[in-house]
């Protein structure tokens, strides 16, 4: 049997974390949970929520298969990522792509024996939701007019999941979820202009590929002014301290859109990527302030 050195073991491990998107995981499952318990059964109480067995069950479905989602679209955006992002590129793949697709089975596996802990129709659901990330990963993400779209579809999914669960469809929820979409939208977009080398090269028809940073950057600015709409409908919903956090949404994404016109680098895109990664991170834990 094959064995490594402990310090290498732990690289490897840091390796997998890496590309299963370990932080992002971290946070949706943090986002589902406090979700659950101040949007979407405010009544219930924290302890109860969190102690739902089958809530449990639903949260470690969607965190597994997000993971494995982030291991097949890795594999498939291998080449891509050489020219986009070589030190990232040479970390995630300290772990061969035959291992990465061991994983890939194994995720999705435990996905739906997690799923079957709650119902029939959660198998459902979720096999339509692996079946939807492949579909994504392996040809419509190279699609202009339909990959922003889907990829920010899947990435909301999973609140869908526990909304279905706790059967709430009220006005505050598809006020957060119109905002959240929008949100990740405008940084998909952004993305693709941040990846524009390593797309132009494999021939990926994204938005920016096919009609140029001048139309995408109006794309951007469309998406991020449409996201005002929610804001205020939210801003004027009784969403308690939460309401200064999209209070100051707003003067963000309009210096966003300043930097956003001002340069053209991939440093540039990058940075306005993260900033949108951390103000979406504030934005879920501020959900616990929202009867505050």
């Amino acid at each position: 049997m094959k064995t490594f050195p402990p310090s290498r073991f732990w690289i490897k491990v840091f390796s997998l974390f890496t590309v299963i998107r370990g932080y992002n995981i971290t946070v949706l499952i943090i986002a589902q949970y406090l979700t659950s318990s101040y949007i979407l059964a405010p009544n219930t109480g924290l302890l109860n929520v969190i102690f739902d067995s089958k809530l449990f069950a639903l949260v470690l479905a969607t965190a597994f298969s997000t993971a494995a989602g982030y291991i097949i679209n890795n594999f498939y955006d291998a080449e891509k990522d050489k020219i986009n992002r070589p030190k990232k590129y040479l970390l995630e793949n300290l772990i061969s792509q035959q291992s990465q697709l061991v994983f890939y089975f194994l995720l999705n596996g435990a996905t739906l024996i997690s799923a079957g802990f709650v119902s029939f129709n959660s198998i459902l659901f979720f096999t339509i939701y692996i079946f939807s990330i492949w579909i994504y990963s392996s040809s419509l993400k190279r699609l202009f007019w339909i990959s922003n779209l889907f990829a920010t579809l899947l990435a909301i999914v999973p609140f869908f999941a526990i909304t279905l669960y706790f059967k709430n469809f009220e006005t505050i929820v598809v006020y957060h979820a119109t905002f959240l979409f929008l949100v990740i939208l405008t940084r998909d977009l952004i993305k693709d202009l941040e990846n524009f080398k390593g797309d132009w090269v494999k021939q990926y028809q994204t938005f920016p590929v096919v009609f140029g940073y001048k139309l995408s950057k109006l794309l951007i600015t469309l998406s991020v002014m449409f996201t005002f709409l929610p804001i205020y409908w939210l801003i004027k919903s009784s969403i308690g301290l939460m309401t200064y956090y999209f209070y100051f949404t707003i003067p963000l994404l309009i210096i966003l859109l300043i930097m956003l016109w001002q340069g053209s680098t991939q440093k540039r895109y990058l940075w306005l990527h993260n900033l949108l990664k951390v103000h979406i991170l504030f934005g879920v834990l501020g959900i616990y302030f929202i009867y505050k």
